[in-house]
């Protein structure tokens, strides 16, 4: 337990590296950006995920708060876990962009076409983990990949430019993966970006069933 004087405009972050600074100097976390673009200093706040460097003291109205590592990921240190999970479950679903073979060289995607306006908020994810913290399945089932992944899923399932479908479809269509999603929408409700990833799932999942009937 540590005693911080707070402003109106003190963030947990502040909090954070004031105690680091003056009281124990082996408290471990992480941080770079400190005007909520990098996602690294993302943990949980009072029961809820936030980012430490936009979450003011003031705004949580209790003069206790309370702070813990993301859950579902191996603890390194204090509030630092580890991250190789999360690249892991990218990985798992193809989350890296193939270029089909009849691509051209540059195909250009404009941003008013159809086509990106129905990705257009789901490419911001920053990767900061607290999708996959906040998910109740991830507790459950190990070879689930989490919204995150399933969200890129569906960014690259829609790009007309990828060559990897085929092959990303057999992992979603697996018992693991969108079949697995309750639909619960607490990885919506923390995304710091308001990147809705089940409405990512969703909308896979009506691919899917396009697919498996015949229609594309």
């Amino acid at each position: 337990e540590f005693e911080v004087a707070a402003g109106p405009e003190t963030t947990v972050l502040d909090a954070l590296v004031e105690t680091q600074r003056t009281r124990d100097a082996t408290l471990a976390f992480r941080y770079a950006c400190r005007v909520g673009m990098c996602g690294s200093c993302g943990m949980v706040v009072n029961g809820r995920e936030r980012w430490a460097c936009r979450t003011r003291l003031a705004a949580l109205d209790t003069a206790t708060v309370t702070v813990r590592p993301l859950y579902h990921f191996p603890l390194i240190r204090d509030l630092v876990v580890e991250m190789a999970p999360f690249r892991a479950r990218m990985a798992q679903v193809g989350g890296a962009f193939v270029p089909a073979t009849d691509a051209p060289e540059y195909a250009i995607v404009s941003r008013d076409s159809r086509e990106r306006r129905e990705i257009d908020e789901a490419v911001e994810c920053i990767g900061c983990g607290m999708c996959l913290s906040a998910c109740t399945v991830v507790a459950h089932d190990p070879q689930f990949p989490g919204p995150a992944a399933l969200n890129r899923a569906f960014t690259l399932q829609r790009d007309h430019r990828d060559g990897a479908k085929d092959a990303r479809w057999s992992v979603l269509l697996g018992d693991d993966a969108l079949a697995r999603c309750h639909g619960q929408g607490n990885c919506t409700d923390v995304c710091p970006m308001e990147i809705a990833p089940t409405t990512s799932i969703l909308r896979l999942r009506r691919m899917a069933t396009r697919r498996l009937f015949g229609f594309s």
